[in-house]
């Protein structure tokens, strides 16, 4: 997170604020014809910066209730639907000159993530055999920090941390959330979904 102005950014996040930061003061300018205060342009990264948790907490609050209601397998392919929107907002963002669509696209994959860590390890461990529950219950860790460690290379400066291709970076969430939208449809429903709601034991089994 953004604290302060002296804080010390990992190179994607020192790149990523100072192009957001720039693009902000540019759309502001174009919209106003004057330029924001360094002290507001802060206040409105910060909000980017932690819309994120606020999503991420109301997608956890409303996870137990949705997939209750409409099935593991469906909510997170309903999930990924939420994070391809998201980032669409994302790399949009600049072409349509909006600050706003960067607010709107963060809130979202709070929303998308909070949904997804909740919800991954009880489906993965409910689809699984005996003998890999284990292993599967255990993706959640390894990919995110796959995630993070991807993230990092491609925001350098040299692949996706530049100032044309920033948006993209922000973008690039979409592509997990695409190969799964893709794949979902090829695993089977929890059995616990098959058994309580639809009644189906062979199913179950």
């Amino acid at each position: 997170g953004v604290k302060g102005s002296h804080i010390h950014y990992p190179a994607k996040s020192r790149f990523i604020f100072q192009h957001i930061r720039k693009f902000i003061n540019e759309t502001w300018i174009d919209r106003h014809g004057s330029p924001l205060h360094p002290e507001t342009i802060m206040l409105l990264w910060s909000f980017i910066v932690s819309v994120y948790g606020i999503g991420g907490f109301l997608g956890s609050l409303c996870c137990g209730y949705l997939t209750t209601k409409y099935r593991k397998k469906k909510c997170q392919m309903f999930t990924n639907l939420i994070m391809l929107v998201a980032a669409l907002f994302m790399a949009l963002s600049k072409t349509a000159k909006s600050f706003e669509m960067i607010l709107v696209g963060r809130f979202l994959y709070g929303i998308g993530s909070g949904f997804s860590l909740n919800i991954h390890p009880q489906y993965v461990g409910e689809i699984s055999p005996k003998k890999l529950r284990g292993f599967a219950n255990s993706t959640v860790a390894v990919f995110l920090t796959l995630g993070k460690l991807t993230g990092q290379v491609v925001g350098l400066r040299e692949i996706l941390g530049s100032e044309p291709l920033w948006p993209w970076l922000l973008a690039s969430s979409g592509l997990s959330a695409l190969v799964q939208l893709v794949t979902l449809p090829f695993f089977p429903d929890s059995p616990s979904y098959l058994l309580i709601q639809k009644g189906n034991e062979e199913a179950c089994r």
